[in-house]
């Protein structure tokens, strides 16, 4: 893929990022999911590519738009995998609090796990401990290799995991270690990806959530050097069924980063809707709105902060819930 893809697939986020701003605190998280899907699938649609969704908002008879399967950008070379969620953490910005992101990962055809709708259990460390985990060993194990890879003492690790019933006797084994569990709601690609960043304070991630979410999280992770190891986690049959469907015929298989990514030939892009550890969010201005992204290029590595001021004046569709101006 062409490095000048980068501030296109920023645009992307960012248009969904924007839309779905003006739902934060609201309380209806179906408007600002669709206000989030419409924005990206109208900026994809000006993007020279020829994109097949992977990972998107299910299948064509669930979704109206980015469904799995469909075809984005303008039908121009190149062909690339497609895996997005425009507003990661519904119930975050229904609510109005942290950790909200509109996030896309693309990648060359045939790259990224056709990854079903379902659970998956997964761990996720930054570049300096990755080779350090592994998801069938003691959590004590993990965490202790990950401090030590870290040059940290126990008391200064930090460990995020959904707040789930699931997680009761994963999050005492991480206290039980003398590390510190940090709690979220909902949303966990945002703080996978924050482990390779120092400066977020996020060490690891741990825990079962979204397979695709996994996918999405991998993708910025293979292009930091970082690692996720994850397994699906099926329900009922109907989950074995989906993976079966989508060619993973052992469910219970891990999946190492070969297997959710299997190429540096990768972007990831995420916009921050609401704040967070690793980015910030919207923020409305008299005159328009700025907002704040990450966009990473697997090849080289580069990491890029974009801090954007949009100008309503000038794009004066921003300005209404659920539309958008493509012309950004």
């Amino acid at each position: 893929m062409e490095r000048e893809l980068t501030m296109e697939f920023a645009r992307v986020t960012e248009a969904a990022a924007l839309a779905s701003a003006r739902w934060v605190g609201l309380g209806d998280k179906e408007a600002a999911d669709n206000a989030a899907v419409e924005a990206m699938r109208a900026v994809f649609d000006t993007i020279h590519m020829d994109g097949t969704v992977v990972i998107g908002e299910g299948e064509m008879d669930e979704a109206p738009m980015l469904y799995i399967g469909e075809r984005v950008g303008n039908g121009e070379s190149p062909e690339l995998d497609v895996a997005v969620d425009p507003l990661e953490g519904t119930n975050i910005v229904a609510k109005g609090v942290a950790g909200a992101i509109a996030v896309v990962a693309i990648a060359s055809k045939g790259c990224l796990l056709h990854a079903p709708d379902m659970y998956m259990d997964k761990i996720a460390v930054g570049p300096a401990a990755a080779g350090k985990i592994n998801i069938d060993a003691p959590v004590a194990e993990n965490v202790a290799n990950v401090a030590k890879a870290l040059g940290k003492s126990m008391a200064e690790m930090t460990v995020v995991i959904l707040d789930r019933p699931r997680h009761q006797k994963l999050i005492q084994e991480v206290r039980n270690c003398g590390a510190r569990v940090r709690l979220i709601t909902d949303g966990d690609v945002s703080p996978a990806v924050a482990c390779a960043f120092e400066d977020t304070g996020v060490d690891m991630m741990m825990g079962i959530g979204g397979a695709p979410e996994g996918v999405l999280a991998a993708a910025a992770l293979r292009c930091m050097g970082g690692e996720m190891q994850g397994r699906l986690w099926p329900e009922n049959e109907e989950d074995v069924a989906r993976a079966k469907a989508l060619g993973i015929e052992d469910v219970h298989k891990l999946l190492t980063m070969d297997d959710l990514v299997r190429s540096d030939d990768v972007f990831f892009a995420a916009t921050g809707i609401t704040e967070g550890s690793l980015l910030r969010g919207v923020t409305f201005t008299p005159k328009g709105a700025l907002t704040h992204t990450v966009v990473i290029r697997g090849k080289s590595g580069t990491v890029r902060f974009i801090e954007a001021r949009h100008r309503f004046d000038k794009k004066p569709q921003y300005a209404m819930k659920g539309c958008l101006d493509t012309n950004v």
